[in-house]
C-alpha cells in the first residue's frame, strides 16, 4: 500500500460512517471544520498535548531562563570564593583584572557551551529524534547542576566554570529540538500558541532564577551553591516524563518511515481516532519529499528557494538577541535608585520585570492565533524602538524634574513588555513554520548559531558600547529594533493557520525560484504520472499536487 492509499485507509471505515435515522455523517462535525472556531481550538488541545508541550518546556526552556539570571543574585558571593581559593593555592588575593577576566568567563561561556549545543543537533536528532533527544540533553543539566552547586564545598572554581559551560550546552540543544517538537506535535489552528510555551517558560525561569536569589531565600552567602542544585530538580521531572510521551509524528514518518507509529502518535496527541484529514495533508508533504534527504547547513545556505526563509530567520534571531534587553536588565537597579527607591527594596521591585515579562509572553500565546505572527513581531520591535527612544530622552534628562525617574521605570517596564509580547518566543515558532521537514534541523542549526553568537557578542560588546555611548547606548538598540521591523513589514508573510507547503508557496515569488516540492518532480514515477489525471493548465507537477489536495 502506497502512501496515498493509506492516507484513506486511516479511516475506521468509509461506510460505516453513516448509520440509519442519521442525517449526516458520524465522522463529520467541528473537528473538521476548516474555520477557526473557540469550539474547534478547545478540541485541539488534548492532555497529551499539553503534558507535552509542559513537560518538555519545564526540562528545557525554563532551565534556559533560570540559568540567565540565577548568576546575579549572588555575583558578590562567587566573587568571593573566587577570591579565596585563589589565594589557597597562590599565597596572595587575585589580581582585580584577573577576578574580572575569570567572571566575565563564567558569564559568557554560557553562550559558548549553548553554541557547541546548537552545532550537536543536527547530528544527536537525526539518531535519536526529537523526544530521546531531549531526554540525553538532561545528562548535561544534572551534571552541570552537580559541578556547579559542589563548588564551593570542593574549593574549586573551575567546576562552576565547567558547570556554566556544559549547561550552555543543555540550552543549545533544548531551544533547538524543543520548538522543532512542538511545531511538528502540534495542529496549526494551535501551532503558535503552542510555540509560545517555549517563550513563557523562559520567562517563568528568568523570574524564578530572580526569585530564588532574594536573601530570604537562597541569595545568601552559605547558599548560593544550592541556587545552582536547583537545576536537577526540572532535569528529573523531565527524565522521568517524557518516555511516556510519543515520539513526533512528523520526525516517525519523514525519517523513520514508520506510518502506523506516526499514525498512533497524532491519535494521541489530537485526542481523537480518526487522523485522516491530518496524516493527508502530512502524506502530501511526504509524497512532494519522497527522495529528498536531510539537508546540511551549507545547501540551506545556498538553495534559492529558501534564501528569503534564511535570511528572515538569520534577521528574527539577531534581532532577538540585539534588541537591547540585556541593556535594560543592566540599567535597572540604577533608574530604581535614581528613581528613590530605597536600596534594600530593589531586589524586590525587580521582581516586578519578571513578572511582567511572564504576563507578556502568556498573552502572546492567547492572541497569537488571532493576531498572527506578523503584527505581534511588528509591533513589538515598533514599540521598542518607540520605548528605547524615551528612555534615551528620560536617563538624559532625570535631573530636569522629580517625575522623570518614574517615567523611566514605565519606559523599562513597557520595553520588557514590547519584548516579551512578540519578538520574545516568536523567532523560534518561524523557524518551525519557515522550512520543510527535510530543511528544518539545518534551519535551527542556523537559527541556534545565530543566537548564541549573537548573545555572545552583546556580553562582549556591551560593557564597552556603555562606557562609550552611557545612556545614549539605547539608540543603538532603537535602530536595530527599527530595522528589523521594517525588514519583516516588507518581507514576512503571515504564516497562521497555514500549512508548510503554502508558507513556501508564499515565498516562492520573492526567492524567484521553485519551492523545493516542484523541483521534486523527478521524483514521481511514470505509473504515477500515468494514473493521474491530466490538467488543463498545469504541467502534472507535484505542486500543482499539492496545492488541489491541501490548499
Amino acid at each position: 500500500m502506497d502512501s496515498k492509499d493509506l492516507s484513506f485507509a486511516l479511516l475506521p471505515s468509509d461506510t460505516s460512517c453513516l448509520r440509519p435515522g442519521r442525517e449526516q455523517p458520524l465522522c463529520q462535525g467541528p473537528s473538521w471544520s476548516s474555520g477557526v472556531q473557540g469550539g474547534r481550538r478547545r478540541k485541539d488541545w488534548s492532555c497529551w498535548l499539553l503534558a507535552a508541550s509542559l513537560v518538555g518546556a519545564f526540562g528545557s526552556s525554563f532551565l534556559y531562563g533560570y540559568n540567565l539570571s540565577v548568576v546575579n543574585a549572588p555575583t558578590p558571593y562567587i566573587k568571593a570564593f573566587y577570591n579565596e581559593s585563589w589565594e589557597r593555592r597562590h599565597g596572595h588575593p587575585i589580581d582585580p583584572d584577573t577576578l574580572t577576566l575569570l567572571w566575565s568567563v563564567t558569564v559568557s561561556i554560557f553562550a559558548i557551551g549553548g553554541l557547541v549545543g546548537t552545532l550537536m543537533v543536527k547530528m544527536i536528532g537525526k539518531i535519536l529524534g526529537r523526544k530521546n533527544t531531549l531526554l540525553v540533553n538532561n545528562s548535561f543539566a544534572i551534571s552541570a547542576a552537580l559541578l556547579m552547586a559542589c563548588s564551593l564545598r570542593a574549593g574549586t572554581f573551575e567546576m562552576l566554570i565547567v558547570g556554566r559551560f556544559i549547561m550552555g550546552v543543555d540550552g543549545g540543544i533544548a531551544l533547538s529540538v524543543l520548538p522543532m517538537y512542538l511545531n511538528e506535535i502540534s495542529p496549526k489552528e494551535i501551532r503558535g500558541s503552542l510555540g509560545q510555551v517555549t517563550a513563557i517558560f523562559i520567562c517563568v525561569g528568568v523570574f524564578t532564577g530572580q526569585l530564588l536569589g532574594l536573601p530570604e531565600l537562597l541569595g545568601k552567602e552559605s547558599t548560593w551553591p544550592y541556587l545552582f542544585g536547583v537545576i536537577v530538580v526540572p532535569a528529573l521531572v523531565q527524565l522521568v516524563s517524557l518516555p511516556f510521551l510519543p515520539e513526533s509524528p512528523h520526525y516517525l514518518l519523514f525519517e523513520k518511515h514508520n506510518e502506523a507509529g506516526a499514525v498512533k502518535a497524532f491519535q494521541k496527541f489530537l485526542g481523537k481516532a480518526d487522523v485522516s484529514q491530518v496524516m493527508e495533508e502530512v502524506l502530501a508533504e511526504s509524497r512532494v519529499q519522497k527522495n529528498i534527504r536531510l539537508v546540511s547547513v551549507l545547501e540551506l545556505l545556498r538553495d534559492p528557494s529558501v534564501r528569503c526563509q534564511v535570511i528572515t530567520v538569520l534577521v528574527t534571531m539577531a534581532c532577538y538577541q540585539l534588541c537591547g534587553l540585556n541593556a535594560i536588565w543592566f540599567y535597572t537597579n540604577s533608574i530604581f535608585r535614581e528613581a528613590g527607591i530605597p536600596p534594600r527594596n530593589i531586589p524586590y521591585i525587580t521582581l516586578s520585570t519578571g513578572g511582567i515579562e511572564t504576563l507578556a509572553a502568556v498573552f502572546s500565546g492567547l492572541v497569537i492565533e488571532r493576531l498572527g505572527r506578523r503584527p505581534l513581531l511588528i509591533g513589538g520591535f515598533g514599540l521598542m524602538t518607540l520605548f528605547f527612544s524615551i528612555l534615551t530622552a528620560t536617563l538624559t534628562l532625570q535631573d530636569r524634574a522629580p517625575w522623570v525617574p518614574y517615567l523611566s521605570i514605565v519606559c523599562v517596564l513597557a520595553v520588557i513588555a514590547s519584548f516579551c509580547s512578540g519578538p520574545g518566543g516568536i523567532p523560534f515558532i518561524l523557524t518551525g513554520e519557515l522550512f520543510q521537514q527535510s530543511q528544518r534541523p539545518a534551519a535551527f542549526t542556523i537559527a541556534g548559531t545565530v543566537n548564541w553568537l549573537s548573545n555572545f557578542a552583546v556580553g562582549l560588546l556591551f560593557p564597552f558600547i556603555q562606557k562609550s555611548l552611557d545612556t545614549y547606548c539605547f539608540l543603538v538598540f532603537a535602530a536595530v529594533c527599527f530595522t528589523g521591523a521594517v525588514y519583516l513589514y516588507f518581507v514576512l508573510p503571515e504564516t497562521k493557520n497555514r500549512t508548510h507547503a503554502e508558507i513556501s508557496q508564499a515565498f516562492a515569488k520573492r526567492n524567484k525560484a521553485c519551492p523545493p516540492g516542484e523541483r521534486a518532480d523527478s521524483a514521481i514515477s511514470s505509473d504515477e504520472k500515468r494514473s493521474r489525471k491530466p490538467e488543463p493548465d498545469s504541467a502534472s507537477t507535484l505542486d500543482g499536487h499539492v496545492k488541489d489536495r491541501v490548499v
